[in-house]
């Protein structure tokens, strides 16, 4: 059984296929410089090309593709878990363009493009909100009056969730224990950072919010501000609403704080030549990890693991041992502190697999 897993981004679209007997990866790729958001369409129409080309040990036909899974943002409360995908699943999927824009329109134009080019293969759409959508109402329902979450959707949703899901999972089997007994932290650290705080299984709270904006300093996101802080500069330096989203977005975090880059290993670089700004945006990226896992700690009632993943998660060792020497003194030795690579694609194709197969059992 084969399993294609293709992820739709903003101007890309990677591809895996994985051979389920042992859901070890057989061919991967990427088609970049997408522009236009038709041209998903040829994007998926060239990946079907490429696995045919690739020869004998790939795939002879498509028919040798039991099932596509697609890597969705944003699922909004409607999707708690992964969905086999009907034009009534595409309808409601529709309905959260509005807030993942970058997102969401090239993965349903993926969708589309599969129906097409792979059509009689089950497809599944698995979303980077569904984890999150076990965290209680205080946790998700933001300060402001409560209609305006009735009439626009305006809470925590979260992000990066199958990262947080499968990192959390493999966490367990590590440590020998039921994951309905853990209280772990998540620590997603990329160009995007997030955390999520994940009690016996369950996500209860994570950084991200309303938008991936909200949370950890991130590369060029400024993560937890002050609200008034937007007006103020809007009114300041004459900023008109998407100007400031951009400025939130991409000016600020690790680069606007340190005016040196946005990449760790080139603030790293200019730590250790003694550069002051890059040292204080070195300091701010971890005393708010600090600060989250601390939260996230007394939420739970305590704290059994720290886990780092991503970019900067997995290949960073000194952010990880700084964290371990003062969360260590703060909540003693028994906490452990891990570093397990991400791998968001095989999840998808793990939940791809297992709706595929539930869908072929006679009812």
């Amino acid at each position: 059984m084969k399993i294609l897993v293709i992820n739709c981004g903003s101007s890309s679209a990677k591809y895996e296929l994985f051979d389920i007997k042992n859901f070890k990866n057989v061919a991967k790729g990427v088609v970049e410089r997408i522009k236009r958001l038709e041209d998903y369409r040829k994007a998926i129409e060239a990946i079907k090309k490429r696995l045919l080309d690739a020869g004998r040990n790939i795939i002879n036909s498509v028919g040798e593709i039991d099932g596509i899974g697609h890597r969705v943002v944003h699922g909004g409360e409607r999707f708690k878990k992964s969905a086999i995908i009907t034009d009534s699943i595409i309808s409601e999927i529709e309905k959260f363009n509005k807030f993942a824009p970058l997102h969401n329109p090239p993965s349903l134009e993926g969708i589309k493009a599969c129906f097409k080019y792979f059509p009689g293969i089950p497809q599944v759409a698995v979303f980077d909100t569904s984890f999150h959508q076990t965290m209680p109402d205080y946790s998700y329902i933001y300060g402001i009056p409560y209609e305006l979450y009735k009439r626009y959707g305006i809470r925590r949703y979260g992000f990066h969730g199958t990262s947080h899901r499968f990192v959390a999972n493999e966490a367990a089997k590590i440590l020998k224990k039921s994951i309905n007994r853990l209280r772990i932290v998540t620590v997603h650290l990329g160009n995007g950072c997030s955390m999520a705080c994940v009690s016996r299984g369950k996500s209860i709270d994570t950084t991200m919010g309303f938008t991936p904006l909200e949370g950890l300093l991130m590369g060029t996101r400024s993560g937890d501000l002050d609200p008034a802080i937007v007006t103020f500069l809007m009114e300041a330096l004459k900023l008109n609403p998407r100007e400031m989203n951009d400025f939130l977005n991409k000016k600020s975090g690790l680069l606007g704080v340190s005016g040196v880059s946005n990449d760790m290993r080139d603030m790293l670089g200019e730590v250790k030549k003694g550069n002051y700004r890059a040292k204080l945006a070195y300091n701010i990226f971890i005393y708010r990890i600090k600060k989250y896992i601390g939260a996230y700690a007394a939420a739970m009632g305590g704290l059994d693991a720290v886990v780092f993943t991503a970019g900067i998660g997995e290949n960073v060792p000194e952010i990880k041992n700084r964290l371990k020497k003062d969360i260590g003194n703060a909540f003693g030795k028994n906490v452990r502190f891990l570093t397990i690579p991400t791998n968001e694609e095989l999840l998808i194709a793990q939940d791809t697999y297992n709706l595929v197969k539930q869908s072929l059992l006679p009812n």
